[in-house]
């Protein structure tokens, strides 16, 4: 019977590969228990993000765009339904291997940068990949090509209180770039710079976009959320409405 089911999620998985589908949720729920209160922090939540698009996830607080947005970078798993990325079935994963699927298919860009401070840009880039195990020579190569793509080549000895917050949010993109992830998943990435650093990371979110990537923008701010091309609206654990962005 199990292995009829894995013969199954792999057929699904193929499937869904085959129609360039990255992220695919079915009847997600994730349910917390606090004492004898039952949480609903999603509820049933089912979409789809193809290849190449550039999707962003909005609600107020307490809409489950947090949960939500832990469970599509495989940090935590759902109390019931399935989730796929990149046609692997991760919503049954154990956490080895939630964390192999993380490291390979998610790159991450935080609103609080998250770097080391004593690391230079480029040794901050190269982290990744020293964790995968990737050869010294690749992986200085890839890292300056990451800092290259969002125009921070000519800082990549600088350390972080050596840059601008929009100089240090570039590197967290360069760092999730590095690996070269099939999402990049960005959680309120503007959140801690100033209206006009944040229209310039935005932008270069949507040059990434443009040169093929897929990328999943969380986010409270409908100006922040109204750069990308397709907004899913959450509230309470559901999805609201999804829509494309007028452009």
């Amino acid at each position: 019977m199990a292995q009829a089911a894995q013969l199954s999620a792999q057929a699904r998985g193929e499937e869904l590969r085959r129609q360039g589908t990255i992220i695919h949720t079915e009847e997600l729920w994730k349910t917390y228990q606090m004492g004898d209160q039952t949480i609903n922090a999603c509820s049933g939540i089912t979409f789809e993000i193809k290849k190449g698009e550039y999707v962003a996830i909005m609600g107020p607080s307490g809409s489950g765009k947090s949960t939500l947005m832990n469970l599509i970078g495989c940090l935590d798993t759902p109390t019931s339904g399935d989730y796929f990325i990149n046609g692997n079935l991760v919503s049954s994963m154990n956490d080895d291997q939630l964390a192999h699927i993380r490291n390979k298919e998610v790159g991450f860009v935080f609103q609080t940068f998250n770097l080391l401070p004593r690391a230079t840009a480029l040794h901050n880039v190269e982290l990744p990949l020293i964790y995968a195990g990737v050869p010294a020579d690749e992986r200085i190569a890839r890292a300056r090509e990451a800092l290259r793509q969002v125009d921070l080549e000519k800082r990549m000895y600088h350390k972080p209180n050596e840059l601008s917050g929009g100089q240090r949010q570039r590197v967290a993109i360069a760092r999730a770039l590095v690996t070269r992830p099939s999402i990049l998943l960005a959680d309120e990435p503007t959140g801690a710079l100033d209206s006009a650093t944040g229209i310039e990371i935005m932008a270069l979110f949507e040059r990434l976009y443009q040169a093929g990537n897929t990328i999943i923008l969380v986010t409270h701010e409908h100006d922040i959320a109204m750069h990308a091309h397709r907004i899913v609206f959450l509230r309470d654990g559901k999805v609201e409405r999804d829509e494309p962005v007028k452009k």
